[in-house]
């Protein structure tokens, strides 16, 4: 791939990237401390109309959220607190204002947090704004009864926030599993922004465990959103296209690639660099090149393939 192959409108595409990235990230170290919902999913354009036609079957409740605003975190403790007692009465949906923001102006939401009920296919707005976990219960119950009243609701649906215990998964009532302690100590520095701790806790944990693939990925995926953070991806795309011969250049580009999802356009941009460089320069583009495998799982065929390429390339 060669620099005049650089479109602007990538950029646009990786700033909304950069938000599901960090949730994703967020949602891994959840499951591995065993703090997930099972009646939640993640929102956005690609999956919406999905949504639209699960509706029919089960109420959604839509909550907008933004990862920035606290009240939002709050929002969505409580509806998960909600979502969990429901016994899949209802289904909660995640939106990431920041994610999906032609979704969140499609839905004609003015901000963050926001509440959406989607039912029979049709969508209609709750609540804007902060709400504790019995404001929202009291607004559910009102909607919930009301739909039941219009005979909205699929048949045999209660009508009701909370589901009937009897139908609830055999493992709801479980004790949730022990939560690792290097995701638990991650995630909190994650949550304070300090990507530098997050790398640490897991740079330490690979030291004692250097097969661990899952913690190699982890901190892989911690160190590439945490090199990002302060990248406009439009100049970066531009810096690049100007200096062909600058590594570092091509290196925040590969990354800002690798953000977007197009693996092959980042590893075929660093095996062009040590194609064209030599020495040190040459050198810095390999070791990205593998630390960027890491990503990606064992054995996928785009890390075989560029490795393949990458051997062409230094032989």
């Amino acid at each position: 791939m060669q620099p005049s192959d650089f479109s602007p409108n990538s950029a646009v595409d990786l700033g909304a990237r950069k938000a599901a990235l960090e949730r994703e990230a967020k949602q891994r170290a959840d499951e591995s401390a065993g703090r997930t919902n099972p009646f939640a999913v993640n929102v956005d354009e690609a999956t919406f109309q999905q949504v639209l036609e699960s509706s029919m079957s089960a109420p959604v409740v839509l909550a907008v959220l933004a990862g920035w605003s606290e009240q939002s975190k709050q929002v969505e403790d409580a509806l998960d607190n909600l979502s969990r007692g429901s016994g899949g009465n209802w289904i909660l949906g995640k939106i990431d204002s920041e994610a999906s923001p032609q979704l969140v102006q499609a839905l004609r939401v003015q901000g963050a947090p926001s509440i959406i009920i989607a039912v029979q296919g049709q969508v209609m707005p709750l609540m804007q704004g902060p709400a504790t976990e019995e404001q929202l219960r009291e607004g559910l119950t009102q909607v919930f009864g009301a739909l039941a009243q219009q005979g909205m609701l699929p048949p045999g649906h209660p009508g009701t926030v909370d589901g009937d215990p009897s139908a609830m998964p055999e493992d709801q009532g479980a004790p949730e599993p022990e939560a690792d302690p290097v995701d638990v100590e991650a995630q909190a520095a994650l949550e304070r922004g300090d990507f530098d701790a997050a790398a640490a806790v897991f740079e330490k944990a690979l030291a004692a465990d250097p097969k661990n693939a899952e913690v190699k990925a982890k901190l892989a995926q911690v160190r590439l959103i945490g090199r990002l953070q302060d990248v406009d991806p439009e100049a970066a795309l531009r810096a690049a296209a100007d200096r062909p011969n600058d590594v570092d250049a091509q290196i925040t580009v590969s990354d800002v690639f690798m953000y977007g999802g197009k693996f092959d356009d980042a590893f075929d941009r660093l095996i062009d660099t040590i194609k064209r460089t030599a020495d040190e320069d040459r050198n810095k583009a390999r070791e990205h090149l593998l630390s960027l495998f890491d990503l990606l799982p064992a054995g996928d065929p785009r890390v075989g393939a560029a490795r393949r390429k990458l051997t062409s390339a230094l032989f």
